[in-house]
């Protein structure tokens, strides 16, 4: 005698819940973090090897923006940032906070090749492309501000995406652009593109640039997820400075040429520390942020970075 539906449904749900408590692939629910594809924000494609055990899903976006929406909306536990779009974030009541360090310097002005241009202040009157919320941003707002240019009046800043900087430069749409690497050497290596300057700042705010973000939620209800994470981001920025040719091949698997990227490297540094020095330096960003006309009011430093993840970290060194 055939047995009912209703019977069946059960079996079948028990069948799957057996399952799922003797696999530990099904058993846990998959940690996500977003981050890019270079090789400044390349630790999250290694955290699995430092989370025996643990499943992750790594998810891959091109701006920070995107990362930050599908972390508030709930699509991830952990994302990298720069350090500007956290403060905005910030200042605007957003419940984010900076959890570890992600990376430092990586950021470089280019001019063409065979153009006029040989000083920031020659940029007078001159296109330059951005990515608007970005670290590169106020690099270049600061860069020009301190040479005696209005970046709102004496410049015309048009909007270009990462990808599209080296084309626009080449074909002439654009005269300069600030940008992260690996698109500064890749300019260089391809003939198209001339470092003009690496306009880092002074000793206030130095060559921070970004870091890993969660939800004030996940911090308050979920504090043994957040150390996993930064345990593991610690771990993978660690074994990476450690083993940079490992590093490099891994990130030209994303699409930019070993070459490029060995040249590149000078001009990138992985990070995960944080301490009351690096609070002081995102609050001096904040405030040339604010002063730049940013933001309009600079965040709780203090609420934004959470060291205790790291620290945590460092304990158990």
């Amino acid at each position: 005698m055939l047995k009912s539906s209703s019977f069946w449904s059960k079996l079948l749900a028990l069948l799957i819940l057996l399952a799922a408590l003797g696999s530990p692939a099904l058993a846990q629910t998959p940690w996500r973090v977003g981050t890019w594809k270079t090789a400044q924000t390349i630790q999250p494609f290694f955290y699995e090897q430092f989370l025996p055990g643990k499943k992750l899903q790594i998810f891959p976006f091109t701006n920070p923006a995107d990362q930050k929406m599908a972390l508030l909306a709930g699509s991830l536990e952990m994302c990298g940032t720069t350090l500007v779009h956290a403060i905005h974030s910030a200042s605007r009541g957003e419940p984010v906070v900076v959890v570890a360090a992600l990376c430092n310097k990586c950021s470089a002005l280019v001019v063409k090749a065979d153009g006029p241009v040989k000083s920031v202040k020659d940029l007078a009157g001159k296109n330059i492309g951005y990515v608007p919320g970005t670290m590169h941003e106020i690099l270049l707002r600061e860069a020009l501000t301190q040479n005696g240019l209005n970046p709102n009046k004496d410049v015309k800043l048009l909007r270009v995406d990462f990808f599209d900087m080296g084309q626009a430069l080449a074909r002439g749409s654009i005269d300069a652009f600030l940008s992260g690497e690996p698109f500064p050497s890749l300019a260089v290596q391809q003939g198209y593109g001339r470092i003009l300057a690496y306009p880092y700042f002074g000793e206030g705010i130095g060559a921070i640039n970004a870091g890993m973000l969660v939800k004030r939620e996940t911090v308050e209800k979920q504090p043994e997820l957040v150390a996993g994470l930064v345990a593991a981001h610690a771990k993978a920025t660690e074994y990476l400075k450690a083993h940079p040719d490992l590093w490099l091949q891994k990130a030209a698997t994303f699409g930019t040429p070993l070459k490029v990227l060995q040249k590149a490297a000078t001009n990138m540094e992985l990070a995960w520390e944080m301490d009351q020095e690096f609070i002081g330096k995102v609050t001096a960003l904040g405030q040339r942020m604010k002063a730049l006309g940013m933001i309009e009011r600079e965040p709780d430093y203090t609420q934004l970075i959470d060291l205790r993840f790291v620290q945590g970290v460092k304990l158990k060194e």
